[in-house]
């Protein structure tokens, strides 16, 4: 039988379409002006896929994932998530920001278990099992009764990775969420990503500065220019799965996808990216 991992990696069966971003653009209001964050941005995203925006600040990308979850409308164009139109957050969508913004009064069960309350189809019971399940999941099965500032960096992220997850989402969204993590943290959490998105055929879009990280954990990779953002380039990472982010195959990856960054125009700020 073919495992969750290689079947998540092979996309030739053409699994349906799970997103579609149709020529999207965006404005911003401020005192200095009218800013023109995306410009005509078209792309989609199939049912299991995990894709990843990369682009330097200012492109647009997390104002882009943000459309997707239904917390900003476009100005033009449109955004469809399972074929309906998205003009509100939806609990098909999750997202999972950079700061794990997790409750401190609750302790670790709670702050998952409180993203299932809008659940009325479940018991309280259905609950505290569900929230054990993921929390088991993400490896923090012994921690359920820690308070939130007994915890890590990384295990701060783990918790609030459950608490996307619980709700059982068809897409979850990321916004650089392992960016303040140590490099050791970090590796240890793609791998983690990999293995539980491959086992729950989760549909993911992950905005990063660091390029070997998208290579590391992206499907494709889309690549964005700054002012206003647009869409410049797309990778297929061809690579099987689960991925070690220190194989020389994959660095070769993150090398071509900077130099696309820099012939992109993204070349007067190099600091901007990680590799």
């Amino acid at each position: 039988m073919e495992s969750a991992i290689s079947g998540i990696n092979d996309l030739r069966t053409s699994p349906p379409l799970r997103l579609m971003i149709d020529r999207v653009s965006k404005w911003f209001e401020s005192p200095r002006g009218r800013t023109h964050a995306l410009d005509d941005v078209s792309l989609t995203v199939r049912e299991g896929e995990f894709v990843c925006f990369v682009g330097p600040s200012g492109c647009g990308k997390s104002t882009l994932l943000n459309m997707i979850a239904g917390l900003e409308m476009p100005d033009t164009g449109a955004v469809h998530a399972g074929g309906k139109m998205v003009t509100a957050p939806g609990a098909e969508r999750m997202m999972m920001f950079q700061e794990p913004a997790l409750f401190p009064w609750l302790d670790v069960l709670g702050n998952v278990m409180f993203s299932l309350k809008l659940a009325p189809d479940m018991t309280g019971a259905e609950r505290r099992e569900r929230a054990l399940y993921f929390l088991n999941l993400v490896g923090l099965g012994k921690f359920t009764r820690a308070s939130i500032h007994e915890l890590s960096g990384g295990m701060r992220q783990r918790v609030a990775l459950a608490r996307s997850l619980a709700p059982n989402p068809r897409v979850l969204l990321m916004d650089e969420p392992f960016a303040a993590l140590d490099a050791m943290t970090r590796e240890q959490l793609y791998g983690d990503l990999q293995r539980i998105c491959a086992e729950h055929r989760k549909t993911v879009v992950f905005v990063t500065h660091n390029v070997r990280e998208a290579a590391c954990l992206g499907n494709r990779v889309f690549i964005f220019s700054p002012h206003p953002g647009r869409l410049c380039g797309e990778f297929t990472i061809a690579l099987p799965r689960p991925r070690d982010i220190n194989n020389p195959a994959l660095a070769e990856y993150a090398s071509e996808i900077m130099d696309r960054l820099k012939s992109a125009g993204n070349e007067s700020a190099p600091d901007a990216f990680v590799i």
